[in-house]
């Protein structure tokens, strides 16, 4: 993420507010998991297919690691939220990932959520040019 002031070597690292990829990195962060519960509304998936379909699914503006998506979905298991089972293919085990009831919940309510923001966004922005 881009810094205003890193060639300042003592102080603070402080985001560069004026590029596009400071805010799009913030809110990449914040949708990812939004998008991981999405896929998983559709069919039961391994961590590989999670990350191909989130960046499917948002054509590219949101596309998480591997390192990035395993744990999200430890959090998401330990809180409920998915389920997972291994599955052996060609003698390599894979872990599916499910979501559970409580983790339509959530992604109802994260919808909701992003949805009102979206309408905030658009809002303060057509009123301010």
């Amino acid at each position: 993420m881009p810094l205003a002031n890193e060639n300042k070597p003592n102080q603070r690292a402080i985001p560069d507010y004026e590029s596009l990829e400071y805010w799009n990195g913030i809110i990449k962060m914040s949708l990812s998991k939004f998008f991981v519960l999405c896929v998983l509304q559709r069919d039961e998936l391994h961590g590989y297919e999670i990350a191909k379909q989130v960046e499917t699914c948002t054509k590219g503006t949101c596309s998480p690691t591997q390192g990035a998506i395993y744990p999200v979905l430890k959090e998401f298991e330990q809180g409920g939220y998915v389920t997972s089972r291994v599955e052996v293919v060609n003698g390599r085990q894979r872990k599916l990932y499910l979501v559970t009831e409580k983790g339509k919940n959530a992604f109802s309510q994260a919808a909701a959520a992003w949805q009102e923001v979206g309408d905030r966004v658009r809002e303060v922005v057509e009123e301010t040019t």
